[in-house]
């Protein structure tokens, strides 16, 4: 019997398009096609470079056509759905342009003739992503990975199943060989045929922490390396000598981006209690300048949110929140009545124990809470089950600097916000997962890391293996 699912406009709540979910028979036909494209794509890092290269022309050129596809899948406003397809056409030209470089061997000095550290990729990788930046996504991991000379088989979500296929169909226009990028088309139920399709060398994942798990469970129990990178909620710390007005505009632009929909967005707004009175009043104002609407629109900042679950549950973080303290700021409330919409929201008297302190809010909702001072501030950073971005706003960066060594999370920024680079590795530590993306770290999760040494004679002092 045929399975099918759907893909909603979130805006409109209408049916973009139906497709039917793969068989475990098709998937396994990818993985293996994917399998023998391997052997060749591998040889020639040169022609890998040429082939990435002409992918970032050809994604470039149909800009404005990727970037209504991903609006109208999941709300994104359009003019940040260019930028995402802007910053994957960079982040393919900055691999193909560093790649070789990053798997150059290695000459290392031991009691041999000769010994070298050479980079060899792994093969197909299994690659299972998320809706809320459907492009970059993908894309980030495929671009220094497939430079290592791996190949590709993706899972998109099913929510933003069209920006998959779009993905496949640009490599396949812009010249790359058969079964080096794929794209398969289900919804999650298909995940663990491609984790465990034999095909299949190594796996990477972005989404939850509960998926993640069951990800990271079953690709080990294989013996299959991966990576994981999961949720985040991260900490906008506001010390006493912080740029107030500065800290204000970026803590807009830190949690309303993509909507609040991702994983590096700022999320808990903790500020010293000095100057908490007027940040809180220069980020209320800023906030309330926001425009909600159709995604489509040139004029509009923010649009729906992704799914009727997603706005489910960022109204009920905040109505439970407010239940047992918290006041709201300004919005606080669905907008319409078709449309996942709701309205930018900012809370304070948030305390530790509230769902909007301790869960990921994934939406345009933004808790704020006091501290006593800078070490407290951190205190409250720290206690989090999460571990993947953070913000520090100072301006004294011997502090600064102090401070970052003190919050655990794989990526510190300082009077900015959080933002994924090509050219720094991405990932954190607790439940926001391990290995990392991006840079030469990023390039060399997926590959075999091997030494060869090369001897005049056998060494017969060797007592130990």
């Amino acid at each position: 019997m045929t399975r099918e699912f759907s893909t909603i406009n979130p805006a409109t709540e209408e049916v973009i398009d139906t497709y039917e979910i793969m068989t475990k028979e098709q998937i396994n036909e990818k993985t293996k096609k994917a399998q023998l494209a391997f052997s060749e794509w591998k040889a020639d890092i040169q022609k890998r470079a040429d082939h990435i290269h002409d992918f970032a022309q050809e994604f470039r050129k149909n800009k404005e056509e990727l970037a209504r596809i991903m609006t109208k899948e999941m709300g994104k406003a359009i003019k940040e759905a260019r930028s995402e397809v802007e910053k994957c056409a960079w982040v393919m030209d900055y691999f193909a342009d560093n790649g070789s470089v990053f798997v150059t061997d290695e000459v290392v000095n031991t009691d041999a003739r000769k010994s070298s550290v050479i980079f060899e990729p792994l093969g197909v990788i299994g690659s299972i992503m998320p809706w809320n930046f459907p492009y970059w996504q993908a894309l980030r991991f495929a671009a220094p990975s497939l430079m290592a000379g791996n190949t590709i088989v993706l899972k998109p979500a099913s929510a933003t199943m069209g920006c998959g296929i779009e993905i496949e169909k640009v490599f396949s226009r812009s010249g790359v060989p058969e079964g080096v990028f794929q794209t398969i088309v289900g919804d999650s139920s298909i995940a663990d045929i491609l984790i465990d399709s034999e095909d299949v060398n190594a796996v990477t994942f972005t989404g939850s922490v509960p998926v993640g798990g069951k990800v990271a469970q079953r690709a080990t129990s294989q013996i299959k390396k991966c990576v994981l990178e999961l949720g985040g909620s991260d900490p906008f710390i506001v010390c006493e000598d912080a740029d107030i007005e500065k800290a204000s505009t970026g803590a807009v632009k830190g949690r309303f981006i993509n909507n609040g929909q991702s994983c590096i967005a700022s999320k808990r707004f903790i500020v010293v209690k000095n100057v908490a009175n007027k940040f809180i009043e220069k980020f209320v104002e800023n906030t309330e300048k926001l425009r909600v609407g159709d995604p489509l629109s040139e004029d509009t900042d923010l649009g729906p949110v992704v799914n009727a679950s997603g706005l489910k549950t960022i109204d009920s973080q905040v109505k439970d929140s407010v239940k047992v303290g918290a006041k709201i700021l300004t919005g606080g409330e669905q907008i319409g009545s078709k449309g996942y919409f709701y309205k930018p929201t900012l809370l304070k008297n948030v305390s530790q124990d509230m769902r909007m302190a301790q869960e990921e809010v994934f939406g345009p909702a933004a808790p704020i809470i006091v501290a006593e001072d800078d070490v407290d501030a951190v205190r409250l950073a720290n206690d989090s089950q999460y571990g993947l971005g953070a913000s520090i706003w100072t301006q004294d960066l011997d502090k600064a600097d102090k401070l970052s060594k003190m919050v655990r999370s794989g990526i510190v920024t300082v009077n900015n916000v959080v933002i994924s680079d090509p050219r720094v590795p991405f990932g954190g530590v607790k439940k926001s997962g391990f290995g990392r993306e991006l840079s030469r770290f990023g390039m060399l999760e997926f590959v075999n890391i091997k030494s060869v040494r090369f001897y005049d004679q056998l060494v017969h002092q060797h007592y130990v293996e």
